[in-house]
């Protein structure tokens, strides 16, 4: 256990891994927790702008930015709630997106005593049963993977889902394309070793998982999709929205599959404005 209080930024020991994690400003707290594609710098235009109103805390789930992995058995969810432990967060906000929401709404069902709200960004959730095959460009991301083609691999990744399926590269955020794929590199080069055997790091699942028990989420829950995203985001955005009580939706126009750093002044009033009214 750590004072927080004069802390900014450093290192908690979980289950043999050392998570990196931030904090900024006064207040209640906030935990953003980033997508499989990134690391916590996706939340750089929102870090200070919440942190005028919240203590709000970034951390680089293990494999991913400047924390560290092992190969051994994990799940996101229970580093997470280590990491709550460690910074003596007994309950907290969280924005979270993609991978972190799957991550966050397991966290969420196991420990509800520590969810003051969630804001689920582009969701995921554990056993959502994918129509078809993925799309070629998934399929060319993975054989890249698994083949140890780390540049490709991330370039593909910041096509996927910084420019998303419905608009051509040119049409994209470069700024947004380019950090995305140096966030991916970052994080492949870390997780080289396994990926080439598994593509992706394989968690302990959630049993029964989260698509099973959403009427069991009684917070204040924000769902948050970009108009240009993967149609199947989209629909579990909207499953998301009808089956947890009072869930709520909000679309960002001209957006893919990373909303905050694409329109961030938009996507921080929206979130801003939803947690003023908790």
């Amino acid at each position: 256990m750590i004072d927080t209080n004069n802390s900014k930024s450093g290192y908690a020991e979980v289950d043999g891994v050392r998570l990196y994690y931030e904090i900024e400003g006064e207040g209640p707290d906030l935990v953003f927790v980033h997508a499989g594609c990134a690391d916590r710098r996706m939340w750089g235009t929102q870090f200070s702008a919440f942190a005028n109103h919240f203590r709000v805390i970034l951390y680089d789930m293990r494999g991913y930015g400047k924390s560290t992995l092992v190969k051994e058995p994990f799940s996101n969810r229970q580093d997470l709630n280590q990491l709550l432990d460690f910074l003596n967060i007994p309950k907290t906000h969280f924005v979270a997106c993609s991978m972190g929401s799957y991550a966050v709404l397991d966290f969420a069902l196991e420990h509800p005593e520590k969810i003051v709200s969630l804001t689920l960004v582009s969701p995921s959730i554990s056993g959502y049963q994918y129509d078809g095959p993925p799309p070629r460009l998934v399929m060319d991301m993975i054989a890249a993977r698994t083949s140890g083609e780390l540049e490709r691999a991330a370039e593909l990744q910041a096509q996927i889902w910084g420019d998303g399926f419905k608009r051509s590269s040119s049409e994209a955020n470069q700024q947004v394309h380019e950090l995305i794929r140096q966030m991916s590199l970052d994080a492949l080069t870390i997780q080289a070793d396994i990926i080439r055997e598994t593509a992706f790091l394989i968690e302990e699942p959630l049993n029964p998982p989260a698509i099973d028990r959403l009427n069991q989420i009684i917070v204040p829950t924000l769902t948050i999709a970009g108009e240009m995203d993967d149609d199947t985001v989209l629909s579990i955005a909207d499953l998301l929205t009808m089956r947890i009580n009072g869930a709520k939706k909000a679309i960002i126009h001209g957006t893919a599959h990373l909303p905050n750093m694409e329109k961030p002044e938009e996507f921080n009033q929206i979130v801003l404005e939803f947690l003023g009214k908790i």
